[in-house]
């Protein structure tokens, strides 16, 4: 029964982040529901999304492109570094410590969501330069290799920042996710932490809701969608502020 949920909740978090984004606000939760710690959960549920995440990048990859003159595969770099960084820093960073963090990192992360879901559309010149664009990438990288809760948004505002077009710009950020995660899952893999059994549930679930939020693209209204994904970030961070020790 528990892995069935797992695979329930993570269908709806693959079809979610295909949608809009915000997958790991269900994932997270849904995992530390079976008794996992809250480091544990967020290195599972990093695993569990990491083969979806790499479908979505190549379904998208002939659309990425170099940033403010910083060619792409410099940005690759970048995202493998920042996020192997973020993976370690993570492991070193107590089980206790981390419980008490995750709320503040999924009220940020939900804010992140809600401003670039909702918050004005600014239209200007481009706002960083090609070392702006890398330095931004790279603190992004630590942090998804982190937590990872909206990376997303931070790397769409990233580069449109940086001038890219947005379509480019979800083809690129889709790409790099992925890079970025594979750097961290790469240790993740090597950690007791993981819970394979769960992860093997969960990673089922998000490959085809992935596929599924692939469909169903044209058909949904992601604006609700979003509103949706707000509203758990928002019972999300509540619940573990109360639970927080």
């Amino acid at each position: 029964m528990t892995f069935l949920v797992l695979f329930l909740a993570s269908l709806w978090a693959g079809t979610q982040n295909a949608l809009a984004g915000g997958g790991s606000f269900i994932t997270l939760p849904s995992l530390m529901l079976t008794g996992m710690d809250a480091r544990a959960a967020n290195i599972t549920s990093t695993v569990a999304l990491f083969p979806a995440q790499i479908a979505t990048g190549w379904t998208g990859r002939k659309h990425v492109q170099a940033v403010a003159g910083l060619p792409f595969r410099v940005l690759v770099i970048i995202s493998l570094i920042g996020g192997a960084l973020g993976a370690v820093l993570l492991l070193v960073t107590p089980p206790s410590f981390f419980a008490r963090l995750v709320p503040w990192l999924v009220l940020f992360a939900t804010t992140i969501f809600a401003w670039g879901s909702f918050g004005p559309k600014r239209e200007g010149p481009p706002k960083l330069n090609r070392v702006g664009a890398g330095v931004a990438q790279f603190f992004i990288s630590i942090y998804g290799g982190y937590f990872g809760g909206g990376i997303g948004f931070l790397m769409l505002a990233a580069l449109t920042a940086a001038g890219v077009m947005m379509r480019s710009a979800g083809a690129t950020k889709n790409v790099l996710a992925g890079v970025m995660n594979a750097s961290a899952v790469l240790i993740f893999v090597f950690s007791p932490e993981v819970r394979w059994l769960a992860a093997t549930a969960s990673c089922s679930g998000a490959i085809l809701g992935g596929v599924a939020g692939g469909l169903m693209l044209q058909k949904v209204n992601e604006r609700a969608l979003r509103v949706v994904v707000v509203l758990i970030g928002i019972a999300l961070t509540i619940g573990l502020f109360l639970r927080a020790p």
